[in-house]
C-alpha cells in the first residue's frame, strides 16, 4: 500500500538492512515481495519504495491495534486493508470544501476548465525503431527535406504520404482524422495539438518515428462555465486535502515511533488538527 510521498529513506547497503518498526521486524522476504508494486530504473530504488511502504503500513496497523480497532472486508479488500481503511475514518476527518473555495480555484486555473480542442490532420509517417539512434537521425534528416519540398508544393502531400509513409493512413491520403486529447500516444498528442493549422515546419518525434503533420481542421476548446464543473472542483479538493492530512498523520505516527533500516523525515510534534 502506497500512501505517501514525502518519506525519505537513505541508500540501501548492497546487503539487507534489516527494518524495525517498534520492535516488530519487516523481513526481506516481504520487501521483496512489495518491491513488484513499485517500478524502478534500478533495484535498489524499487527496494527502498517497498520498504518504505511496508514501514507506512506497519505504523497503521499498529496504531489501529492500540486504538483495538477492527473492520469487515468490503470486495477486493484485505483484513489488513480493512482496518487501515477504518483507522484514517476514525482518525482523519474529510474536510468539504466550499463554494468560496472551489470559485477560487476556479477563477485561479482556467486553463484546466475547457472543452477539449478537436483537430482533423494528417500525416506521414517515417518509421525508424527508438533503439536505433543512427536510423533515427536519418529518418529525421529525411522528414525535414520531405518537408521542404511539401513548402515548395503543398499539392504532392498526398503523393509522398502514398510513396514514402509507414502508416496505413497512407490509404487514406494519409488522414488521422479527428484528433482529441487521448486519442494517440502522448508523445505525439502533446506535440500536435499545439499545431497551428497547415504544415508543421519540423517533424514530430513519437516512439514509431518521425511524423511530417499537416493540420487540416482546427476546433478550440472552449473555457466551461462554473456550474458545469463546480462538482468536479469539489471532489479535486476533497481528495487533495485528504491526502495531504494522511500525509501529515503518517509522519506524526513515524516522529512518535522507533524505526530501523530506513531514514523517515518524520514530524514531532502533531500535526494533523
Amino acid at each position: 500500500m502506497q500512501l505517501i510521498d514525502s518519506i525519505n529513506v537513505t541508500p540501501a547497503d548492497n546487503h539487507f538492512t534489516q527494518v524495525i518498526v517498534n520492535g516488530v521486524a519487516i523481513s526481506e522476504e516481504d520487501i521483496l515481495q512489495e518491491m513488484q508494486y513499485h517500478p524502478a530504473e534500478q533495484a535498489e530504488q524499487a527496494q527502498q519504495a517497498a520498504a518504505r511502504a511496508l514501514v507506512v503500513k506497519e505504523l497503521m496497523l499498529q496504531r489501529a491495534e492500540q486504538l483495538h480497532i477492527s473492520a469487515t472486508t468490503q470486495a477486493g479488500e484485505s483484513q489488513e486493508e480493512a482496518i487501515i481503511r477504518v483507522l484514517l475514518e476514525q482518525e482523519i476527518q474529510r474536510p468539504e470544501p466550499d463554494d468560496e473555495a472551489c470559485r477560487r480555484y476556479f477563477t485561479a486555473n482556467p486553463e484546466k476548465f475547457k472543452s477539449p480542442t478537436i483537430m482533423a490532420a494528417s500525416h506521414i509517417l517515417m518509421a525508424a525503431d527508438p533503439r536505433d539512434l543512427e536510423q533515427r537521425d536519418q529518418v529525421k534528416a529525411q522528414a525535414q527535406d520531405l518537408i521542404v519540398q511539401l513548402q515548395d508544393s503543398p499539392n504532392k502531400f498526398v503523393t509522398l504520404a502514398k510513396q514514402f509513409s509507414d502508416c496505413p493512413s497512407k490509404e487514406m491520403e494519409g488522414s488521422l482524422g479527428q484528433i482529441t486529447k487521448g486519442s494517440t500516444v502522448p508523445e505525439f498528442e502533446r506535440q500536435v495539438l499545439t499545431l497551428p493549422m497547415g504544415l508543421a515546419t519540423t517533424p514530430v518525434e513519437s516512439r514509431y518515428g518521425y511524423h511530417i503533420v499537416r493540420v487540416d481542421q482546427r476546433v478550440e476548446g472552449e473555457f466551461l462555465p462554473y456550474n458545469q464543473v463546480s462538482d468536479a472542483i469539489a471532489s479535486y479538493l476533497r481528495d487533495r486535502v485528504y491526502h495531504q492530512a494522511i500525509s501529515q498523520y503518517v509522519s506524526l505516527l513515524a516522529g512518535e515511533a522507533s524505526i530501523e533500516g530506513v531514514d523517515i523525515d518524520a514530524a514531532a510534534s502533531p500535526l494533523v488538527q
